[in-house]
């Protein structure tokens, strides 16, 4: 999976985790895995003008999601097997999503992995304008983020006892030559 960032907001995000939590969302949703992602972090001024000129909406947001090829997450029975391909991009506002993170008690990070597999989302064909569609989405949403976080959780652990394992067998002489 590809996934290029290009951080023009002048805020320092976590990329890591960001396209980490891209590429859990679209592996779960069994998108090839050499489909193509754009990430863009822009600031205030560019989501104004971003929302106003494709939403008609004044006014910066959180996430903003350009699909290129239309992808539908399972395809038909009868289809071939989906190949490769440009899913679109993802436009960030991480100062906007600073503020929501603040008046939802999340982190930064938190913020950015949820507008990401937002967006992803979007970009799959998910959409939130009618309460059907909304529950759907937000509900598929949350699934994916908490099983993204578990799994991120799990690591990190696996990587603490390793290194704990590591120190003392070391100290207990197990790794002198």
């Amino acid at each position: 999976m590809s996934i290029e960032v290009a951080n023009e907001s002048g805020v320092e995000v976590d990329e890591q985790d960001m396209i980490a939590a891209a590429q859990y969302a679209l592996a779960r949703m069994d998108v090839h895995p050499a489909a193509e992602l754009s990430i863009t972090l822009v600031d205030m001024t560019t989501m104004a003008d971003l929302h106003l000129r494709w939403m008609d909406l004044p006014g910066p947001t959180d996430v903003m999601s350009f699909p290129m090829d239309e992808i539908v997450p399972g395809g038909r029975p009868d289809a071939t097997a989906p190949g490769p391909s440009v899913l679109g991009d993802i436009v960030l506002c991480p100062e906007f999503a600073a503020g929501q993170a603040k008046e939802s008690g999340n982190s930064l990070s938190a913020e950015i992995a949820m507008l990401t597999v937002h967006g992803v989302l979007h970009l799959l064909g998910y959409d939130h304008a009618v309460p059907a569609e909304e529950k759907e989405m937000f509900s598929l949403q949350n699934e994916l983020l908490q099983a993204f976080r578990t799994e991120q959780e799990e690591v990190a652990r696996k990587e603490w006892l390793a290194a704990r394992d590591a120190r003392l067998l070391g100290r207990a002489g197990f790794l002198d030559d």
